[in-house]
């Protein structure tokens, strides 16, 4: 017999099963996601939808039961589900109403883990800022009475109506945060969050749940990192003092690569959390801290305050309003997203 032979012979020489096929996979759980949308924009729901394909991945182990914005379903499917039979609820807006108010204490009850789910829900963010107003003023600036009804008011309660008498959600005095009226597990920052540190967030959680992966302590800011905005920009930062603020359409030309402080543009990188990928500074905006202060910091403003503080040359009165000048809405400048959780407006109630 050759070689030749031989080789063939081993070829179609019937192969002895040593191991039995393996079996299948075991099915993996598919676990139960609720998403709610309060006082807020929507831009929550429109980042969670840029997932694209992604969010059709994520469907294999996550089933929505209760998402108003996306699909039909009602208060009173809620209430019929078992306590802590969601899973996990990303609760996206901030609390106006008593409608607000009464839907994050039922999601709290029906949810393992409930989320303040982006700037809203976490930290205020721009509704917060009309609680610098009362409800006589937001009612008068929303409401002219010369556009208003022919009932002559305001909606607001219960409503009588052509149609009859409507039962609206109350405005509440202020609006608060999701942690200031329950008890919330983690926080999601951003306005709105990064679409990328969704996915992110959702696949951690998704191997927390497993087992196969560490829950994060209780608290814990997720999608985001611990450091600030400017350690992630990659802008140039030479000069360590600034003698004015700038409004960017005074500007002739904005440097592409110098540091936009720097330049006199009143940027929120110093005291705000990185992890958006400094994309606002990157393009040639400056940052307005929609991701909230860095870790261990109580008040975003404060905090933004003393950064600008360290850089502004300017010690005589005269030369200190000049360069206040240059912030013609402070407020909006120091608490544009963080105005309801400040210590100005914070605390539960």
């Amino acid at each position: 017999m050759t070689a030749e032979t031989v080789d063939q012979a081993e070829v179609e020489a019937p192969v002895e099963a040593t191991a039995e096929a393996p079996a299948e996979a075991e099915a993996k759980p598919r676990y139960k996601l609720a998403i709610y949308w309060a006082a807020a924009c929507g831009g929550c729901d429109i980042a969670i939808l840029n997932l694209g394909m992604t969010l059709i991945e994520l469907t294999e182990r996550w089933e929505p039961v209760f998402w108003p914005a996306g699909m039909d379903g009602k208060r009173a499917d809620v209430r019929a589900m078992e306590d802590g039979e969601i899973d996990v609820c990303l609760f996206d807006g901030g609390i106006r109403t008593n409608e607000d108010a009464e839907m994050a204490h039922l999601l709290r009850a029906k949810s393992k883990v409930l989320v303040a789910f982006g700037s809203c829900a976490s930290e205020g963010c721009i509704p917060g800022l009309a609680n610098q107003r009362g409800l006589e003023a937001v009612f008068a600036a929303v409401y002219d009475p010369e556009l208003n009804d022919v009932n002559g008011g305001t909606p607001n309660g219960p409503w009588e109506s052509p149609h009859g008498e409507l039962e609206l959600p109350s405005l509440e005095v202020r609006l608060r945060t999701l942690g200031q009226v329950v008890d919330v597990d983690y926080s999601v920052p951003g306005c709105p969050p990064e679409t990328e540190r969704i996915a992110e967030v959702l696949t951690a959680v998704t191997a927390a749940l497993d087992g196969t992966g560490p829950l994060p302590p209780k608290g814990a800011v997720l999608g985001a990192g611990n450091s600030t905005v400017c350690d992630e920009c990659p802008r140039e930062r030479n000069v360590k003092t600034i003698k004015e603020f700038k409004r960017i359409q005074t500007l002739a030309e904005v440097d592409p690569n110098l540091c936009l402080l720097e330049q006199g543009l009143p940027c929120c990188g110093p005291a705000a959390r990185d992890g958006c990928g400094a994309k606002c500074p990157a393009a040639g905006a400056p940052c307005i801290g929609c991701y909230g202060a860095t870790e261990g910091v109580k008040d975003f403003g404060a905090r933004l305050l003393s950064a600008y503080a360290s850089v502004v040359e300017a010690s005589e009165p005269e030369d200190i309003e000049r360069v206040l000048e240059g912030l013609p809405d402070t407020v909006g400048q120091f608490y544009r997203f963080s105005l309801a959780a400040s210590l100005l407006h914070g605390g539960r109630s």
